[in-house]
């Protein structure tokens, strides 16, 4: 069995928590911080984003060549992600290139220069990957179905950002917002691994307490989603439907119950959904169900792609389908069914070490300890089909669900309407 967590809170507020996996012989780290596109206000929307990428740009003692370079050179693996409230800077390595790693991680989330120049090469490259969303339409449409359901509030922005601003973003506008809401009590260092928790402090804590505390951090408004049927016309092969409704914040105790609904209704190869729209009918290649979590709030989303003749069709049956999971019991082999697909699931991923430092820094951001595997499977094992019930019927509203169309779509709004007017 992994030891426990460890945390060491800096002077400035900064902390680093560590877990140690003595049978690895990887060390996955990350730089987290609570900001994100949630955080912008409208003329900011990508700035976060357009951070993350700038962050690898090169630093005082660095280029952004050199960086690249050193990080093959010991063979480890970097990247970094933004969300709607976080962005993670990350790398795995050997537990013998930890020190390098380090050094190299500190550097980049420390000195990054933003240079001007590095800034004009780098924005045609988020544009393009602008564009490369916007030409997926199964990506595209769940951008557009979380601007219609949360409409104006940040949370229905595109994290990457809208095109007019990265194009007139400069070094002195990223330089300002990075020295602004990236404070000390926002960061969390996360490690996992053949790590010595004592020896990341020793290499992190002088350099990462030399950050200054901030001045106040903008206030996050929770929304309210909309029931809503939006229709975007575009000349494709299929239709891509998002259905949207209410979820749970990521601290919410039904979190358990969530997951297994999710599974239960489209989150497996078995689920309800996969079987009624493509086994027996063949409705649809891909059909998923998802949940979308956020600090005070989030989404249950369900994804599908059509013909256009299916619309109407498809669409009931996945309403049909939430009906029924409202209204009838979930039975007992179902049920133990979920349980097991998601135990399983997250005892094979506890096994890697990029896992366990997600997991330990999400644990820290969002309760400020560690919750252990343990108790996750025990609170998984206790949800009952009563409370799945009881969850569906909370989460299912006929007035707080929204519908968002992508392709060749015509006139359709006033019978989607109705079938979510007169929903079970």
């Amino acid at each position: 069995m992994d030891a426990p967590n460890i945390k060491t809170t800096l002077q400035n507020g900064i902390r680093i928590v560590t877990r140690k996996m003595p049978h690895t012989r990887s060390v996955t780290m990350g730089v987290w911080v609570d900001v994100g596109a949630r955080d912008e206000n409208p003329e900011e929307n990508g700035l976060s984003h357009f951070i993350e990428h700038m962050i690898f740009k090169g630093t005082a003692k660095r280029s952004a060549y050199q960086i690249a370079k050193e990080f093959d050179a010991i063979g480890g693996h970097t990247n970094a992600f933004t969300t709607m409230e976080n962005t993670c800077y990350h790398a795995k390595v050997l537990d013998t290139q930890t020190e390098t790693m380090v050094d190299i991680l500190s550097d980049i989330f420390l000195n990054s220069t933003f240079d001007s120049v590095e800034v004009e090469r780098e924005r045609p490259v988020i544009l393009q990957e602008i564009g490369m969303v916007e030409d997926s339409p199964d990506e595209y449409v769940h951008y557009l179905s979380g601007h219609n359901y949360w409409g104006d509030n940040p949370l229905g922005r595109s994290i990457l950002g809208h095109p007019e601003n990265v194009a007139g973003f400069d070094s002195n506008t990223i330089k300002g917002f990075f020295q602004r809401l990236y404070q000390p009590e926002r960061i969390i260092v996360a490690a996992a691994g053949n790590v010595s928790h004592q020896t990341v402090v020793d290499q992190i804590g002088p350099s990462f307490e030399t950050i200054r505390a901030g001045i106040g951090f903008p206030e996050r408004v929770s929304p309210a989603g909309r029931s809503l049927v939006s229709l975007n016309h575009r000349r494709l092969e299929q239709v891509h439907i998002c259905l949207n409704a209410r979820g749970l914040a990521i601290t919410d105790p039904r979190r358990y119950a969530l997951s297994l609904l999710n599974t239960i209704l489209g989150g497996n190869m078995s689920s309800r959904l996969f079987q009624q729209i493509r086994e027996k009918r063949g409705l649809a290649y891909s059909v998923y169900s998802f949940v979308s979590s956020h600090v005070d709030t989030g989404m249950f989303g369900v994804y599908l792609g059509v013909h256009p003749d299916h619309i109407h069709q498809a669409t009931e049956l996945v309403l049909k389908e939430i009906g029924k999971i409202k209204t009838d019991l979930v039975d007992e082999q179902e049920l133990q069914g979920a349980v097991e697909y998601t135990k399983g699931n997250l005892l094979l991923a506890s096994e890697s070490s990029d896992h366990q430092m997600v997991r330990i820094a999400q644990n820290e951001m969002h309760f400020g300890h560690d919750i252990e595997l343990e108790e996750i499977l025990e609170q998984i094992s206790a949800v009952t089909a009563e409370d799945l019930r009881a969850l569906a019927r909370f989460l299912f509203q006929n007035d707080m669900i929204a519908l968002t169309l992508l392709g060749p779509v015509k006139n359709e709004a006033p019978l989607l309407e109705e079938l979510l007017v007169t929903a079970g």
